[in-house]
């Protein structure tokens, strides 16, 4: 047994426990407080570990396993829906940002080719960190949320090459280069084909098959297997583990049991990202740091101001407000993980030879950082959204279609805010009904795709009052807001409020903590998912048991008035709910069909006397589309017909011949 080394996972356990502890009592994020473990505990701080190769083999496992995850949580249609963020947005920020370091970097006497690797280091941002703090606020659906995933794997891809080129930098050896470059192209063609072949046939059969045994020991072996498989083939095709981790969850995305691999790995991959995290902090040298402490600073400042404009600027280039902009910008602004990978790299070809501890101060500051910078995002976009800047600035560079594209001039209508899940229901609820709406929603490829189709949509930010009076909110008798964004959804209620005290406004929230906050500032109602659910589950519960639609109506209304307090608290009193299994202890309620040549086909029910003879009550009778609550004794009965009957099992099973031929 290898002992050192669950020494020093002991010691990093219970360091981080307690700094988690301390963290979590200052409401700091646990993502720093895990660079921290590693900073104490690394050979740079108290020297408490030993065993540094071996805890950095975990780290990257945890890498693996969080784009694992990702991938499961994410699906090829949802890759593709990202198409444009991915190739554009993801080119754009890395070739500007290695133009822009590269001019600085020779300003300041750096060589030519030296400089253009230092742009490669600053191109890259934190894959882990980042999706990581998106998941944890539930952002990964929102616009900056999406142009931040496509950023970052176009980053996850473009490393590769970053790698191959690095040598030729250099002057070594270019041929081999090429070669290299040929041969990885051939390994990317054979990995693509083996993605696809396992999607579609491999995969769903081997999961099937496992899934068969009931057995969870060998479900979770197979998942891991599979997850692993593909980040090795990737690695050894010259692409990156993470990458290779992301694709094999989205092949299992594909499946029916993607939730339940969810299910099983999670586990796993909090406790080996936590490795990952601190084995970051255990590259940070504290004594230099402290010893340049100006010029680090200075530098990690340069590079997140530098990359968060470059990234908020290529994000209004794809179309997108200046908030989600500012958002996206702020997201991605830290060098990544796979900086530290390309760094090892350079080293090796005799660059970074005198600036390489102040690089690795430099990232490990910058992904430190991100955690608050993530956090604060939200009110800084805020509050330079409210300055006067340029409407198209602020609303997007896309065109707004004017008020007649989106159905006229409306008044009396719905204004829907989002066009996710929630939105498309609203609105295909609307139009079933004939009530006239327009829709607000901040993609630009769904605005596009959804007017082709004839849906009376806008596009825009709908914190903005210029976007909300475009769709007529004034005139509007309920505006409802469905989108992911916690911050935006409160700004969205301001404004809308700003505009009309009459419309009646519904939120859609995530969490009930944000309930009171909605109500604060002007929502009529605010519907929480994480109850919405439990009541529509009660209402079934109680309708099984025939408690009447009115008092089930009366229940629910109760519990969405008091805020879901009969949930929240369990303490309430529930003794007018209590036992009512009881109330009808021997009654069961039935349907029976009506079979052609039964002996009820073509007699009235005054004729069969059901509950004279049987004790048995016929409570409606269905006849293709049309359900007669109360039928008339003289109706008679014909095949087809479902009649739906109260009594006794015993007695429902005396007349069960009657309907049969």
């Amino acid at each position: 047994m290898q002992i050192p080394l669950l020494t020093d996972i002991v010691i990093i356990f219970g360091l981080a426990v307690t700094v988690l502890l301390l963290f979590h009592f200052l409401r700091l994020p646990a993502v720093v407080g895990l660079l921290l473990t590693g900073t104490v505990a690394g050979p740079h701080g108290l020297g408490l570990i030993d065993a540094v190769h071996e805890v950095e083999v975990l780290a990257e496992i945890g890498v693996i396993l969080l784009l694992f995850t990702i991938g499961i949580e994410f699906s090829f249609k949802k890759l593709l829906e990202i198409r444009k963020q991915f190739l554009i947005g993801g080119s754009l920020q890395v070739g500007l940002t290695l133009l822009a370091v590269f001019f600085l970097a020779r300003r300041f006497g750096v060589p030519a080719p030296e400089a253009v690797f230092y742009g490669f280091l600053v191109a890259l941002s934190s894959t882990a960190i980042v999706l990581r703090m998106l998941q944890e606020r539930a952002e990964m659906d929102t616009p900056h949320g999406r142009v931040d995933l496509g950023v970052l794997l176009f980053q996850d891809v473009i490393i590769v090459p970053m790698i191959l080129v690095t040598p030729l930098l250099a002057g070594n050896r270019p041929d081999r280069i090429d070669s290299a470059v040929y041969l990885f192209a051939a390994k990317g063609v054979a990995i693509v084909i083996l993605v696809l072949v396992a999607t579609r046939w491999l995969m769903p059969w081997l999961l099937r098959q496992v899934a068969r045994t009931r057995s969870r020991e060998l479900f979770l072996l197979c998942v891991v297997t599979i997850c692993l498989t593909i980040a090795w083939l990737t690695a050894s095709a010259g692409l990156s583990l993470a990458l290779g981790a992301f694709i094999a969850g989205l092949i299992i995305s594909e499946s029916e049991y993607s939730h339940q691999a969810l299910g099983n790995i999670l586990p796993f991959r909090n406790v080996f990202t936590s490795f990952f995290f601190v084995s970051i902090g255990m590259l940070l040298d504290t004594g230099f740091l402290l010893g340049n402490l100006p010029a680090i600073l200075i530098g990690s400042l340069a590079v997140l101001l530098l990359k968060g404009v470059i990234a908020g600027s290529v994000t209004i280039l794809l179309g997108l407000p200046l908030r989600s902009a500012i958002l996206a910008g702020l997201g991605i602004c830290q060098v990544g993980e796979f900086s530290f990978i390309l760094s090892r790299t350079g080293v090796e070809h005799g660059f970074l030879t005198d600036h390489y501890q102040i690089f690795l101060a430099v990232a490990v500051l910058t992904m430190a950082a991100t955690p608050f910078i993530i956090t604060l995002a939200p009110r800084l976009a805020d509050r330079i959204t409210r300055l006067p800047l340029p409407v198209r600035l602020r609303t997007g560079l896309w065109p707004m279609a004017e008020r007649s594209e989106a159905g006229e001039e409306l008044s009396h209508h719905l204004v829907i805010i989002g066009f996710g899940l929630n939105g498309r229901n609203v609105a295909r609820s609307a139009g079933m009904t004939g009530i006239p709406y327009v829709i607000i929603e901040m993609s630009p490829d769904t605005v596009r795709q959804e007017r082709e189709k004839g849906e009376p949509i806008l596009y825009g930010d709908a914190i903005h009052e210029e976007v909300l009076r475009q769709a007529g909110v004034g005139e509007a008798t309920v505006v409802v807001v469905a989108i992911n964004d916690p911050a935006a959804t409160r700004e969205i209620t301001e404004s809308v409020r700003r505009l009309t005290g009459r419309a009646h406004l519904i939120i859609r929230t995530r969490y009930l903590s944000e309930m009171q906050a909605l109500y604060d500032l002007g929502a009529n109602e605010v519907i929480p998912e994480e109850f919405e659910t439990s009541v529509e589950i009660f209402s079934r519960v109680l309708a099984k048991y025939l408690i009447p639609r009115a008092e089930i109506d009366r229940i629910v209304s109760e519990l969405r008035a008091d805020g879901y307090e009969m949930f929240r608290d369990l303490s309430r009193d529930t003794s007018s709910l209590a036992g009512i299994h009881l109330h009808l202890p021997d009654v069961e309620v039935a349907s029976m069909r009506v079979e052609e040549g039964a002996a009820v086909a073509g007699r009235s029910l005054a004729e069969l006397a059901f509950r004279r003879r049987y004790g048995v009550t016929v409570l409606a009778v269905r006849r293709g589309r049309e359900t007669f609550s109360s039928p008339d004794a003289d109706m008679p009965l014909q095949p087809d017909d479902v009649l739906y009957l109260i009594a006794s099992p015993q007695q429902l099973a005396a007349v069960d011949h009657l309907f049969r031929t």
